[in-house]
């Protein structure tokens, strides 16, 4: 699924260890539906109390793509993140022209912030491309610990 043109495209090409690289700094988790793996999602935490938030990231097999599954994956690590991990703020950073993946995260809540120019290279042409950042807010709950 990784490999497919459609993934590949923002993702790039996947080492012989993914997703099992053991980055500590990443949870990978799978998207299922009916007992089959749809997909991929995966968060990163940042825990210092001041600057406490989280980053998300995902994609879709191709045939699993218009059919709701990212919106209700994110929507379901989103309340995971907020009410089990206790952040208030999560980012997503898209391609700017990977217009699909923006209109989910939009429908989820997340609002754009700004453009990131050249945050990213594009593996098939060697070429800097702009990522669009997007948050989602909300309301701040008292700090734990």
């Amino acid at each position: 699924m990784r490999a497919a043109p459609e993934v590949e495209v923002w993702w790039g090409i996947a080492d012989e260890r993914w997703p099992l690289d053991d980055d500590p700094d990443i949870t990978a988790l799978a998207v299922e539906t009916g007992g089959e793996v749809a997909g991929y999602i995966q968060f990163t935490e940042k825990n210092d109390p001041d600057y406490r938030h989280a980053g998300i990231d995902l994609f879709l097999g191709p045939r699993h793509l218009g059919r709701g599954l990212g919106t209700d994956a994110l929507r379901t690590l989103i309340r995971h993140l907020v009410e089990d991990r206790g952040h208030h703020r999560l980012t997503i950073d898209p391609a700017v022209d990977n217009e699909a993946a923006v209109r989910c995260y939009e429908r989820v809540g997340f609002r754009r912030v700004g453009v990131m120019h050249a945050y990213w290279r594009d593996h098939r042409t060697g070429v800097w491309r702009d990522s669009l950042l997007l948050e989602l807010v909300e309301e701040p709950r008292p700090a734990r610990g």
